[in-house]
């Protein structure tokens, strides 16, 4: 939990900050946004269940 809510106050002095200073938002729109994270969770979770087997492919036997 303390780090989901440190990662929202980074996130909201980020945005406040870039806004501030009159820059565009450095993140993509909301939704290709999300979208985008979720790909990235989902890209490390199969790796991880994979890896085995990734791994067995490339040693001697």
């Amino acid at each position: 939990m303390k780090l989901l809510l440190l990662a929202l106050i980074t996130g909201f002095l980020t945005g406040f900050i870039f806004a501030l200073l009159k820059l565009p938002i450095p993140a993509p729109g909301a939704l290709p946004g999300i979208i985008g994270i979720v790909g990235i969770y989902a890209g490390f979770k199969v790796y991880v269940s994979l890896e085995p087997w990734i791994s067995s492919l490339f040693t001697k036997h």
